[in-house]
């Protein structure tokens, strides 16, 4: 589970946190806070608005603007004219159930949309797969909850 201080510095982003009203849905959440515009275009791209917008319970690992302006340079354009690869990829983000900061556990991965296991450390925060790092847990909506995390996840 989390330490003391990463739930201290959790709990203080979460009160930072510009979101919708609670009855909103993953995607209306992430738009409202403004930070997700580049996750958002690809979810759209990828034809996957309408399923983030249903009755779930989904969990979302959603990486920030700044984690996929991180990536090589050309790597999002190049999703984007990629559809299979960048279903891919977001499906490696969600996992069709909803998985709160307290049900997470180094002994057991999650099972994502795209089928492949997400893994966790939570020896300093929460680091999922050894590559990024939860910034911000529990974001709650109507259909399921957003961990904020600063980089993409690649399968």
């Amino acid at each position: 589970m989390f330490r003391t201080t990463a739930l201290a510095t959790a709990a203080a982003a979460l009160m930072a946190f510009p979101m919708a009203a609670s009855a909103d849905d993953i995607v209306d959440t992430a738009i409202a806070n403004g930070n997700f515009t580049t996750l958002i275009a690809a979810v759209q791209a990828a034809g996957l608005e309408e399923t983030l917008r249903g009755d779930g319970p989904f969990t979302v690992f959603a990486p920030t603007d700044e984690a996929f302006a991180a990536l090589p340079e050309g790597t999002v354009e190049a999703l984007l004219a990629d559809i299979e690869a960048l279903t891919a990829i977001l499906t490696y983000h969600v996992v069709p159930m909803q998985v709160t900061s307290m049900d997470l556990s180094e002994d057991t991965p999650a099972a994502t949309v795209n089928g492949e296991a997400l893994t966790f450390d939570l020896s300093d925060g929460v680091r999922i797969n050894d590559t990024a790092l939860v910034t911000l847990a529990d974001v709650q909506t109507s259909n399921g909850v957003i961990h904020v995390i600063d980089a993409v996840l690649i399968p």
